[in-house]
């Protein structure tokens, strides 16, 4: 599979965004997914994941309540819905899959093996 993150932007604080993630390949409805973020001059941090097996979430302590991860099996697109948006949530988010068809709560780097290619979120206070 691979991943191609898009929707960042610029937004104000209290602001919504939606990032998607499109996946090219016939293992996405079986790969685990997940969002991370790495903000200036700090390390990639987990945000969310979805589980192809049963599509429970799990989300960062930092985002609870905030954002929403889904996926659209059909479109094989992979969604973060950010409201209430900060601006501690600047950063390059990232989406990241696991294709080998095993499932369950990942919030590690190297429980993923294909990654997409970022995309900037600004968020001005």
């Amino acid at each position: 599979v691979q991943l191609q993150a898009s929707g960042g932007g610029l937004v104000q604080a209290g602001g919504s965004l939606r990032l998607s993630c499109a996946a090219s390949g016939r293992t996405f409805s079986r790969s685990d997914m997940g969002w991370f973020r790495q903000g200036p001059g700090k390390e990639r941090e987990f945000v969310a994941t979805i589980r192809w097996s049963g599509g429970g979430t799990r989300y960062a302590d930092s985002v609870e309540g905030r954002f929403t991860i889904s996926r659209d099996t059909a479109k094989n697109t992979l969604y973060l819905q950010m409201n209430s948006l900060k601006p501690e949530d600047t950063a390059v988010y990232y989406c990241a899959a696991r294709t080998d068809g095993s499932s369950y709560y990942r919030d590690r780097i190297p429980d993923y093996d294909v990654w997409g290619q970022g995309t900037l979120v600004t968020v001005s206070s």
